[in-house]
């Protein structure tokens, strides 16, 4: 039985490196308001993980956070750096993984940056507040899943394929290199 990649009429995997890795994990990342954020990345046993909003994404793809001094996963993120962020854009689309490295920081000025007043929800005492951190992950790799002319198009070629008994899958995926 053939895979169905092989079955596909149009190109469907395409790796990205460079400024072209950055700007697709900029664009995926835009379309998902959150991610999971997961520590304790080890070979055969549970990583932890929680869901944690992004801040900013810079043009190489940094991506940035605050987050408590006293949470887990700044004990866990100071123990091992290497952590997974794992985004879902949409229910057919706009998949990304990244994994890479977090530092830890108390730049007042990337603080002052990042911060919304909502953020007074966790930090009570506002900017100023000696809890807030600033997590910084540099993506070292990832791997994505979209669609190339959007979520309509692959609808409508989802439909002829059904109709015609055709593989017209309009997605396209690929590893990230930054």
């Amino acid at each position: 039985m053939d895979s169905i990649n092989r079955q596909q009429p149009e190109l469907n995997h395409l790796d990205l490196q460079g400024t072209e890795a950055a700007e697709k994990l900029k664009e995926l990342i835009s379309k998902s308001e959150s991610c999971f954020f997961c520590t304790q990345i080890r070979t055969g046993k549970p990583f932890d993980t929680r869901p944690m909003a992004v801040q900013k994404v810079d043009e190489n793809g940094v991506c940035w956070f605050l987050s408590a001094t006293d949470s887990h996963k700044n004990e866990h993120i100071a123990a091992d750096p290497a952590v997974q962020l794992l985004f879902k854009g949409s229910d057919h689309s706009d998949f990304l993984t990244i994994y890479g490295h977090a530092t830890i920081s108390q730049d007042k000025d990337k603080i002052e940056e990042l911060w919304e007043p909502i953020f007074k929800t966790w930090f009570t005492e506002g900017q100023d507040d000696p809890r807030i951190s600033v997590i910084k992950v540099t993506p070292v790799d990832g791997y994505y899943w979209d669609t190339k002319h959007g979520q309509i198009v692959a609808f409508a070629k989802q439909i002829v394929g059904a109709l015609t008994g055709q593989t017209l899958d309009d997605s396209i995926e690929g590893k990230l290199k930054l």
